[in-house]
């Protein structure tokens, strides 16, 4: 009998250290991303999490960023060779994961089945724009335009109209006066280089983006940039620019204004778990609590958009939220409407490198500086 009682409470022991062990720990403790997103969304979206993480769990998540423009972030990703120093990758062109997933540098994301089905195949016509992969190994987490910011003073002084449209940015008046990034360093850029060219063909296409560096007066170093030089008056008009950044400005105080013209990519933010993560765990629990109400508020704040039709940004009057609607045109959903879109994902695949090649021998090697 005493041997019966020792035996069941030294297997209470076990069972109880198991399930204490397994209670303590549901995550792990740490999350790195990296990412072209801006810190103003980045930042947000990390507190937020960590702040859910000790509610929900009563555990302390260390968080970090690396930022990175796409490129350099998608080429850290390759050098890594599976050892990676992030857990996850957030943002930029979809086409970019897809050739990760393609060399096994990406591990299916694996999210609850009801986050995952919250979430549209796809959004926009002619061409769909995938906001999932279908084989799992990238998720969207916020949608956002690439459109026109432009500074409506200095726009007024050289007595022109207001742009709408991105052939009002080859107005003559705005010679030296455009600021834009480079593709190389930039996926919002390279995404509407990609637009320019699936509208007009490749060589008129061309020809459009040698007469918009014609009147480009500066190229930045990053994509972030642009709008910030636009918002200090510097320059009167900005290409290719993400809606949230330009809002970004628009809350630091200035007199900015964001248009997304036709056919401007509506990117869907695209996250992946990294093969080879430490933090599998943690990383699926982020990407599943940005899908959840409370996260998709945090973008919704901050001038993106929700990824599934569930949500509608939306606020009390003088909000962050309604002053993002106000800045976007009234958008609170790009469901409501048609998407208009001709970027085609397998194209801009096949087309990455040889559109970087050109732009470097037709415009990077021959531009200089308006006088």
């Amino acid at each position: 009998m005493k041997h019966l009682i020792a035996l069941g409470l030294l297997i209470a022991l076990v069972v109880g250290a198991g399930g204490g062990a397994g209670a303590q720990a549901p995550i792990e403790g740490e999350l790195t991303l990296i990412t072209p997103v801006s810190k103003f969304i980045h930042d947000a979206a990390l507190k937020a999490f960590a702040d859910y993480a000790k509610e929900k769990w009563n555990v302390t998540v260390k968080t970090n960023a690396i930022p990175a423009g796409t490129p350099v972030a998608y080429g850290r990703i390759v050098e890594w060779k599976g050892k990676p120093d992030a857990d996850i990758f957030w943002g930029g062109e979809s086409a970019l994961f897809e050739k990760l997933a393609g060399a096994r540098l990406l591990q299916k994301v694996e999210i609850s089945k009801e986050a995952w089905d919250s979430i549209p195949v796809s959004i926009g016509k002619p061409k769909p724009i995938p906001l999932k992969d279908k084989d799992g190994f990238w998720v969207g987490t916020a949608l956002e335009p690439y459109g026109i910011v432009y500074h409506p003073v200095k726009i007024k002084r050289l007595g022109i109209a207001e742009p709408r449209d991105w052939e009002d940015l080859l107005n003559p008046k705005l010679r030296g006066e455009i600021a834009q990034c480079a593709p190389t360093r930039s996926s919002s850029s390279n995404a509407t280089y990609e637009v320019i060219l699936s509208m007009y063909g490749e060589d008129k296409g061309w020809d459009w983006l040698r007469r918009l560096a014609a009147n480009t007066g500066h190229f930045t170093a990053r994509s972030r940039d642009v709008p910030t030089v636009v918002a200090k008056g510097e320059f009167a008009a900005g290409f290719a620019v993400p809606s949230y950044m330009a809002f970004e400005e628009k809350l630091a105080g200035f007199d900015l204004r964001y248009v997304a013209p036709r056919n401007a990519f509506v990117t869907p933010e695209p996250m992946a778990i990294l093969a080879g993560t430490r933090n599998a765990r943690t990383a699926r629990a982020f990407i599943e609590f940005l899908l959840s109400e409370r996260g998709q508020r945090v973008f919704m704040e901050r001038g993106l958009f929700p990824i599934t039709p569930r949500y509608k940004v939306q606020g009390a009057p003088g909000s962050t939220a309604e002053l993002a609607v106000q800045f976007t045109g009234g958008v609170r959903s790009y469901f409501d409407a048609d998407v208009s879109n001709v970027y085609d994902e397998d194209v801009a695949a096949k087309r990455s490198e040889a559109l970087k090649t050109k732009f470097r021998s037709d415009i990077e090697a021959v531009w200089r500086k308006p006088n």
